[in-house]
Parts: structure tokens; sequence; C-alpha cells
């Protein structure tokens, strides 16, 4: 079996894409954070592993990814996270994000009703507005130049370190300082820098996040949804869990956790993935069924799926 520590690569579109992959049976795609990279996920990957197919990608512009002057959109992330699954020869995914990645997601699901089985969001954007301020300051004209200068060579070790130090101390505020201190260190190379940077100004402005999934959040009717957040989170507060689409979701909110409850608790997370995962039909995506819900919005009552049809609409099945 392949390790997690192991990167392997493949070109798509022209541009490189790092992955991790290990373990056997349904797949699950791992999609990090803002500025993180596959890394984040290898406390829980070996467990997962244990009953599923893994594949934990480099966002393009992070980690070991190429940083090509391209989409950092979205939907052009949710394509690409497509494309390499059809590379893999994976067809269909739970989907798990964290942070930006469950924005990913969502986005994906959104696209690709088809490919998606499941859903699971961690301490994920596209729920509310707030967002802590170091993430709104991304999007002020000149934040490049001034992160820059903040993590010129010189400071640089001693600022890490500083965070790293700061991280094991019994404290709420500080628990995720050691995860900081990576994105830190990646916010060096001005490549990764630009790339951060565009995805920042695809989904929020300094007075915080304006793309949001609530205005769709009825289409997960159709597919089953699990929500896991840290209650110390201090980037995107556990209070946003409370307008996940609760009708389908099963939510958790782990105590003595920050933004990062994959690695604050990833035996719990690992547990709470896997009982999601096999306690839950996986969706199956149909025509008839999307386009009436899509026709009736959030009014649509999941009983009357197909039958008795949606008035001059015969169901399609797919």
């Amino acid at each position: 079996m392949e390790s997690v520590e192991d990167v392997q690569y493949v070109v798509v579109h022209g541009y490189r894409r790092a992955f991790r992959i290990c373990g056997s049976g349904p797949a699950l795609l791992l999609l990090h954070g803002l500025a993180c990279d596959s890394s984040t996920w290898i406390d829980v990957m070996p467990a997962l592993a244990e009953h599923y197919t893994v594949i934990a990608p480099d966002l393009l512009g992070h980690g070991e990814s190429d940083k090509p002057d391209a989409d950092y959109s979205l939907g052009g992330y949710a394509n690409g996270m497509r494309d390499l699954l059809t590379v893999l020869g994976i067809d269909k995914v739970t989907v798990v994000g964290h942070s930006f990645g469950g924005g990913v997601a969502m986005q994906f699901a959104y696209q690709f009703p088809d490919r998606t089985e499941r859903v699971v969001l961690v301490s994920t954007g596209g729920l509310g507005r707030e967002v802590t301020p170091l993430i709104r300051f991304l999007t002020l004209p000149g934040s490049g130049l001034a992160i820059g200068a903040a993590t010129l060579r010189p400071w640089r070790p001693l600022v890490s370190g500083a965070m790293r130090s700061l991280s094991r101390l019994p404290i709420s505020a500080t628990r995720d300082l050691d995860e900081v201190a990576r994105i830190y260190e990646a916010l060096a190379d001005p490549a990764q820098r630009t790339a951060v940077r565009r995805v920042t100004s695809h989904v929020l402005n300094w007075r915080g996040q304006y793309v949001t999934m609530t205005d769709r959040s009825y289409l997960a009717r159709l597919m089953p949804v699990l929500v896991i957040w840290g209650r110390d989170d201090m980037v995107i507060p556990a209070s946003h869990a409370d307008y996940a689409p609760t009708q389908v979701s099963d939510v958790h909110v782990l105590e003595d956790s920050g933004h990062f409850p994959h690695k604050d608790h990833p035996e719990e997370f690992a547990r709470l993935v896997h009982e999601f995962i096999e306690g839950s039909e996986p969706a199956h995506y149909h025509r008839g069924r999307w386009r009436a819900l899509l026709r009736r919005g959030d009014q649509y009552e999941l009983e009357s799926v197909v039958t008795p049809p949606v008035a001059g609409v015969v169901p399609a099945i797919s």
C-alpha cells in the first residue's frame, strides 16, 4: 500500500498536480484549506485508508502542485478535481473539504452531482460572512507586498518558531498556530502568495465572505452531508454550523478543538467520517429529482420526489 508520506504527480491540462493516495475501497477525496496542502490530512489518512481509497491532492497553486496564472475560482477547482479523478480512473467519491476546501467540495457536489456520493464539510467556508481578519487582509491592495516583507528569510525562522512554541501552550487561542506557521512559511513563495490572493478575491472581500452556498443548501436534500467543526475555531466561527442544511446533515462540534479538528482529534474525526459513510446510502443522481428540486426550490417536499411528477415534466432516469 502507498505511504501517506509519498507524493505522486500527474499532468492535467498541462499543469502538474501533486496528490497522495492510499488504501482501497470506495473513494474518499480530501480537499485542504487555503494556503495549506495535502499534508494536513496525514494524521487521518491511515485510519481512513483501512476502509477507503483516500485521495488527497494539493490544489492548484498550493503545495507541490503547479502555481500558474490560471483559474482559481471555486468552479475552476471543482473542474480540476473532476479531471484529476477521471485521470485516476475514479468515477464517484465522497468528498471531504476543510475550510476553503469545503467550498470546493460544495461546488464539486453542485456541478457534478452524478459523481458525488456524500459531502463532508470541515470548519467550512461558505456558510456565513464572518472570517478572521488575517484572511480578509489578503484582499486589500498591497497585501502581497506586505506579506512578502513579513516572510523575508532573516526573520522567517524566528516568527514561525515562535508560532510553533505558542501552539504548545494550553490556550485555545493559540492552538492552531502550528498550522498557521506552515501557512506563513508557504506564503514566502511569491507564486503561492499570488495564487492564494487570487483565490481569496473570488470568495471574499475585506468585509468577509460573500460567496455562499446557503441559497442552494436545499439541494443537499438529495445528498448526505456531514458537518464537523471545532468549538474553539478562531478562523471561521463554529456558529456557522447552524447554517448547514440540517434537514439531512449530521453535525458535530468537537470540544477542545480549533480550526483543524482533523488534526486536533484525528481518531475521532476518522471515526465520525467512517460511521457517516457506513450509516448513509450514497446519493444516486436522478435528473428528474434534481430538476423538480430546482423548480420548487426550498419549498420542495422530499416525499414528492418523482411521483406524482411536476406538471408538464416527465422525470428522466439517468
